[in-house]
């Protein structure tokens, strides 16, 4: 082997200060020189190394095609490679892939006095990335088989995956998607401001979005309503954060709710309409009946239009949902107010209440009590024909509770008996399972209905 001196190659200090791999060779491709780092990452030391041939390590493991070509050919040619990969499998390592930066340094006079290797190897990071890209297409390939249509966003809102449903859904190529940012997608339906700012902060501020309607006319498609879903996820390996966006086409659903409130809010005020023909008929016979029936007419009269103001509330809410009490009891004020006492009675009835809503299985029986109570006090309370009469309804201690308050004369032996209205308010309390309490004396009574406040709605 020719003898080189330590000023002619490196001294062996300074090879050792590189961080990656390194090999001093000579022109015949026999070790010179190793760092540390060489050993270290092929677990092997300087006897079985240095002044052995290159090809001749260990058993034959840098004996790489890829290698030889490197430094048979390219090498020879160009003073300088940098960055070429190579992947081989070492029997006592495993598979290694590894950057190869060559130089070649010459002698005065022009001849190679050796060559440079250096080797950084890359494994780790290589292997993760192919794992990732292994993990990124099984997740294409999850997302192709989502039915709703779904992108992938990276962090500045740029798609990086779309899904097929996606694509063939909006009539769009993955070239007219891909890296485009979302507003800019089609004709500019999804830039709008509440579903950009919604998107921006999921990331930030780990929130999720869930359900949000956008209404527009797409091309090819027309008018639709999609439900937007969105996730924060993570792409393995690179652990870059992105966004998961599903578009549901709630199109049909959200018309059909549509349809739904306006044929409720059509039938409810039907109802109305037809209780309001039956209270008509029950004031015709009123004006032919006989004194000791009127009453009880007058009775009957009431509670059609209790019921019939629940249909008023369903009507203007377009729905068959919660029962806005205040409206309710202020409807049914107002019935009791024009049947029973008349435009010039020093009677009032008003309604103080909590803004709350009741479930509409409760309104009726709810409705009714109210009204019997309310009627109660209008025929007993004031035999002077003068005073007040107040409707409320509020939470109290867990509870909610209807009061019917007068400032009155108090009850009198009629008003306690076991009459009709008596016996409805009873089984309409122990209906809701709820109880009365009464509290009265000579300036006013007040029947205070405790019920449970499961009857509320949410």
């Amino acid at each position: 082997m020719e003898s080189f001196s330590i000023n002619e190659i490196f001294a062996q200090d300074i090879v050792d200060t590189a961080r990656d791999a390194l090999l001093v060779l000579s022109p015949d491709l026999t070790v010179v020189s190793a760092n540390r780092a060489f050993y270290a990452t092929f677990m092997t030391h300087a006897e079985e190394t240095i002044g052995r041939r290159l090809y001749d390590l260990g058993d034959g493991q840098w004996n790489i095609p890829a290698l030889r070509q490197l430094l048979a050919e390219i090498v020879p040619t160009n003073t300088t490679v940098d960055g070429y990969e190579v992947d081989a499998s070492f029997p006592e390592l495993g598979r290694k892939v590894m950057l190869l930066n060559a130089r070649t340094v010459y002698r005065p006079g022009g001849h190679v006095s050796f060559f440079l290797l250096a080797i950084d190897d890359i494994t780790e990071g290589k292997l993760a990335k192919i794992e990732a890209e292994r993990n990124w297409q099984l997740a294409q390939n999850i997302v192709d088989t989502v039915r709703d249509p779904l992108l992938i966003l990276e962090e500045d809102m740029s798609v990086a995956i779309a899904s097929r449903s996606f694509l063939n859904l909006f009539g769009v190529k993955a070239g007219e998607v891909l890296g485009r940012r979302l507003h800019e997608l089609g004709a500019g339906q999804w830039n709008v401001a509440a579903l950009n700012d919604l998107l921006e902060r999921i990331i930030p501020h780990d929130e999720e979005l869930d359900g949000l309607l956008l209404e527009d006319d797409f091309p090819g498609l027309g008018r639709r309503v999609f439900k937007i879903n969105a996730r924060k996820v993570f792409r393995p390996g690179d652990h870059m954060t992105r966004l998961l966006v599903v578009f549901e086409d709630a199109t049909e659903a959200v018309l059909l709710d549509r349809h739904r409130d306006v044929l409720a809010a059509e039938l409810a005020h039907r109802i109305k309409n037809s209780l309001q023909i039956i209270s008509s008929f029950v004031s015709y016979e009123i004006r032919r009946a006989a004194e000791p029936c009127i009453e009880g007419y007058q009775a009957m009269q009431a509670r059609i239009g209790a019921v019939a103001e629940l249909y008023d509330v369903i009507a203007q809410s377009s729905a068959f949902g919660p029962v806005h009490i205040e409206s309710y009891l202020n409807g049914i004020s107002g019935t009791i107010q024009k049947s029973l006492l008349g435009r010039n009675s020093n009677v009032t009835i008003t309604t103080k209440t909590e803004q709350l809503s009741i479930l509409p299985d409760h309104a009726v029986a709810i409705g009714l009590v109210a009204n019997e109570l309310a009627t109660n006090a209008v025929k007993y309370a004031f035999p002077s024909g003068y005073g007040e009469i107040i409707l409320g309804f509020q939470r109290r201690d867990g509870e909610v509770t209807l009061t019917v308050s007068d400032n009155g004369a108090g009850l009198s032996g009629k008003a306690e008996g076991p009459g009709l209205g008596t016996r409805f308010v009873n089984a309409f309390i122990k209906q809701l399972g709820g109880s009365l309490a009464i509290a009265t004396s000579t300036s006013g009574t007040t029947f205070t209905v405790r019920l449970p406040a499961s009857i509320l709605a949410q």
